[in-house]
C-alpha cells in the first residue's frame, strides 16, 4: 500500500469517544482526547448502566471492595495530568446518575455544542462534586453553556431523544463496547482512559 493509499484509508476512519458522564475515567478521557488523538473523534453519549447491565457485569464504582480503591487511582491520575483535584458527589454514583443530563447531550449536539455541554456536564459531577441527579443540575450545565433550560427540559421528555440515547447504546454493545470511556478505530476498541495513547497508535498505523 502506498504512503497515499494509507493516507486515504486513515482519512475514511473516523474514530469514536463512547462516555457517560457518571464515569471519572471518562471524565479525564474527555479532557485530554481530543488533544492525542490526530485526528478528531465523533463524541457518542451512552449509557454505562446499560452497556454493563448487557455484559452482566458490575462495574468497580458498586462494589464496595475497589470503589475507594478505583477513586484514589482517578484522584492520581487527575494530578498526573495536571487537572484540578476531583470532588465526588454525595451519594455518587447511584445518586448523582441521571439518564436525562445523557439525554440532554443529544439536545446540545443539535445546537452544535456537544462538547462544551460534555465538558460541563463532567465539570459539574467531579469538579463541583455538585452531581446530575436533579433538573436544577441540568438546568445549571444548559446555562453554562448558553442553552435555554427549560427547552433542554422539554426536549429530553421527547420520544425522539429517549430513542436516540437509547440506539447509540444499543449500537455500542453491537459494536463490542464493554464500558467507558471507549474509542472504537475501525474494528479496534480502546476501552480505558490508559489507553488513549494506543487509539492514537492505531490512528496513524
Amino acid at each position: 500500500m502506498s504512503e497515499t493509499e494509507a493516507d486515504s484509508l486513515r482519512a475514511e476512519v473516523e474514530p469514536i469517544f463512547y462516555f457517560d458522564f457518571s464515569s471519572p475515567f471518562a471524565y479525564l478521557a474527555a479532557t485530554r482526547v481530543d488533544d492525542l488523538l490526530p485526528q478528531m473523534p465523533r463524541w457518542v453519549p451512552i449509557s454505562m448502566a446499560f452497556v454493563t447491565s448487557a455484559h452482566q457485569r458490575t462495574p468497580w464504582s458498586m462494589r464496595e471492595e475497589s470503589k475507594e480503591r478505583g477513586k484514589r487511582e482517578c484522584e492520581e491520575r487527575a494530578a498526573e495530568y495536571g487537572l484540578p483535584p476531583l470532588r465526588w458527589p454525595s451519594g455518587w454514583p447511584l445518586d448523582s446518575y441521571s439518564l436525562a443530563a445523557l439525554r440532554a447531550s443529544y439536545v446540545a449536539a443539535s445546537a452544535g455544542c456537544l462538547r462544551e455541554f460534555s465538558r460541563a456536564a463532567f465539570e459539574r459531577n467531579f469538579l463541583d462534586g455538585s452531581g446530575l441527579g436533579t433538573e436544577a443540575d441540568l438546568r445549571a450545565v444548559a446555562e453554562t453553556v448558553g442553552l435555554d433550560p427549560d427547552h433542554v427540559l422539554t426536549e429530553v421528555r421527547r420520544p425522539a431523544i429517549k430513542d436516540t440515547l437509547k440506539r447509540e447504546t444499543e449500537k455500542a454493545i453491537r459494536a463490542g463496547v464493554f464500558g467507558v470511556p471507549t474509542v472504537v478505530v475501525g474494528e479496534e476498541l480502546f476501552w480505558g482512559d490508559d489507553r488513549l495513547a494506543l487509539a492514537a497508535d492505531a490512528l496513524r498505523v
